[in-house]
């Protein structure tokens, strides 16, 4: 006849048997699980920062992540008279179907709503990266000083980017714009003003 005895009923030599017989495994299981949750943890708060990049004298806004390009857009700056604002920035926010104001003006979500489908507000306040109902102002300086995308292309950026991530926008050509979207390190100052001037219009 078999006696199960509780652990109180054991002596002090059979219980450090028994801790003997399944700690270590019992310890090496939970540092296993330990890690996994760690890694995992760190995976979901630590994403990857992006930054924005933005050519005015290219028209062009590029993606980069560790110093590698991932996705170059065709865009829309800031015409003449309402030029782009050049400097370091920040996305603050991100909005979907935005509404347009003005004073005395709102345009509800839709194809007339000149940010298009997507919204990214900068540091700079009213100023930010959006759609647009004008496509074919992209590739041009016809913006009250935001960039523009075409909407397909502002729901991909839309995707890649977080609040936080850092928005470099460059007035002038130099070796890492040349480097990055290719052409010569400087447009000559006369062109870039025919150019911009010749092309200026539109609302945002």
């Amino acid at each position: 006849m078999q006696v199960h005895r509780s652990d109180d009923e054991m002596g002090p030599s059979m219980k450090s048997t028994k801790l003997r017989e399944w700690k270590p495994d019992r310890i090496l299981v939970l540092m296993l699980l330990a890690t996994a949750a760690s890694a995992q943890i760190t995976q979901r708060v630590e994403p990857p920062r992006r930054k924005i990049l933005v050519s005015i004298a290219d028209r062009k806004l590029a993606v980069l992540e560790d110093g590698n390009i991932l996705k170059i857009f065709p865009v829309a700056v800031g015409a003449s008279v309402t030029p782009s604002p050049a400097g370091a920035f920040e996305i603050v926010n991100r909005l979907v179907n935005p509404a347009y104001f003005r004073p005395g003006i709102v345009i509800p979500p839709g194809k007339t709503n000149p940010l298009g489908s997507r919204w990214i507000g900068l540091t700079k306040k009213g100023y930010g990266i959006h759609g647009t109902n004008e496509p074919s102002s992209i590739g041009k300086a016809a913006s009250h000083g935001c960039i523009r995308l075409l909407n397909r292309d502002i729901q991909e950026l839309f995707a890649m980017v977080s609040v936080g991530d850092e928005v470099g926008i460059l007035s002038e050509r130099g070796p890492l714009t040349a480097e990055i979207f290719g052409g010569p390190e400087a447009i000559p100052e006369h062109e870039d003003a025919v150019s911009g001037a010749s092309r200026a219009g539109g609302a945002q």
